[in-house]
């Protein structure tokens, strides 16, 4: 049996950033992965350029079923002290362009200027020169707590320790070796668990609004999306299962079976007034050649028959334009689903904070025990919330393991 003071479950973000603080602190650490390489989810983020954090982080970037949970870590390891770690660490970064009026979370994106590479081996030499150490290709078969000590079987061997941190993420991307494991340790242990389901993840439509929007694919628009009481403005990009671009993958974090999504395609336009205008000044011409105008042509032909009023404007009503411009300002959609775990970023849900102390990270069923990461109910916003996420409760978990 190989003995640890600390056993680390998962190589990911949260993972390696937690163990590097335990042995900094002179603890025995040993992190455990099941698949071959480290850092992956970090390594294929932000297009290879990994979008680490966000200058504008905080509580309100994150949706939980318990939405405190999350600012005592936030604020003890902040997106300051992570990129202040970057920057000890030689590492250029950039603020992704947006204009200056752009909403504002469009806003703080941070990348890489070379490589997502560079995060990732930060992590991995901080582990390794503070001598813990890395056991890749290793699956954990059984988990025993037995007196003071978690006894981890693996494929590879046995191994012990006094502290167990599980950071093995949630169920987005399979690809890479997304697993339920973390989820069935906790039931194991006395935890409760949030369902999960994807998050930050492209919306699909039922064959009928399909088939109509099918030419739209690739085609992309500055749109504000709004699903429930949150609402997003930044780009949507159709596709041929249905929608998909930021605005889409932020709400949809939002959304659930059954429930409509409104989306307004023209943000800044009153499309009413517009169309008044257009009857009067261009009363022949067809309702799809006025919104070509104000729409991409493509998007504006399909919109024009969508709204089923497709004709010369001058033989429509105030009525009929109302209706045209509420579709355009205000169009609802019932999406069929999302593309599910194999194109989401995140998880929502996972483990129940309940069960969780804010500020260590263990689990009030079972002392030596800790959760940190995308395992727990706490998902972020796009554009680097979810990798803070990560920082933050690995350093806090670190802290103390």
């Amino acid at each position: 049996m190989y003995k640890s003071d600390v056993i680390v479950i998962g190589a990911g973000a949260a993972g390696m950033m937690c163990a590097w603080q335990a042995a900094k602190r002179g603890r025995s650490v040993r992190v455990i992965e099941h698949t071959r390489k480290i850092g992956e989810k970090i390594r294929i983020s932000g297009g290879g350029k990994s979008n680490f954090t966000n200058l504008y982080c905080s509580a309100d970037n994150f949706i939980s079923n318990n939405p405190h949970f999350c600012k005592s870590a936030l604020k003890r390891f902040s997106q300051h002290d992570f990129i202040a770690m970057i920057e000890e660490h030689g590492i250029a970064y950039h603020e992704k362009p947006h204009n200056e009026d752009a909403p504002m979370n469009s806003k703080g994106q941070l990348f890489c200027d070379e490589s997502a590479e560079d995060i990732v081996d930060m992590l991995k030499f901080g582990v390794l020169n503070a001598e813990g150490n890395f056991q890749t290709d290793t699956s954990v078969k059984d988990v025993q707590k037995k007196g003071d000590e978690f006894v981890v079987r693996t494929n590879n061997g046995i191994y012990s320790c006094e502290s167990l941190v599980i950071a093995s993420g949630g169920l987005s991307i399979p690809k890479i070796g997304a697993s339920k494991f973390g989820y069935q340790l906790a039931k194991k242990f006395g935890l409760e668990i949030i369902p999960p389901r994807a998050g930050l993840v492209p919306l699909t439509f039922g064959d009928d609004l399909l088939e109509k929007t099918k030419p739209l694919s690739g085609s992309s628009i500055d749109a504000n999306v709004s699903c429930g009481s949150a609402s997003f403005r930044e780009g949507l990009l159709f596709t041929h299962r249905g929608l998909s671009g930021p605005s889409i993958l932020q709400a949809s974090s939002y959304w659930h079976d059954g429930e409509e999504i409104s989306v307004d395609l023209a943000p800044d336009i009153n499309i009413f007034d517009g169309l008044k205008k257009a009857r009067k000044n261009y009363p022949k011409q067809m309702l799809r050649t006025v919104l070509s105008e104000i729409l991409p042509s493509k998007i504006s032909a399909v919109i024009a028959d969508l709204s089923g009023y497709d004709a010369r404007i001058a033989d429509l009503s105030d009525d009929k334009l109302r209706s045209v411009a509420d579709f355009i300002n205000s169009w609802k959609i019932k999406p069929n689903g999302t593309e599910g775990y194999r194109t989401a970023e995140v998880t929502l849900g996972g483990v129940d904070t309940d069960g969780i102390s804010s500020k260590t990270f263990e689990a009030k069923t079972t002392k030596g025990l800790y959760f940190i990461g995308e395992v727990l109910d706490v998902t972020g916003h796009l554009g680097g919330h979810n990798f803070q996420w990560a920082w933050s409760s690995g350093w806090c978990a670190g802290q103390v393991v």
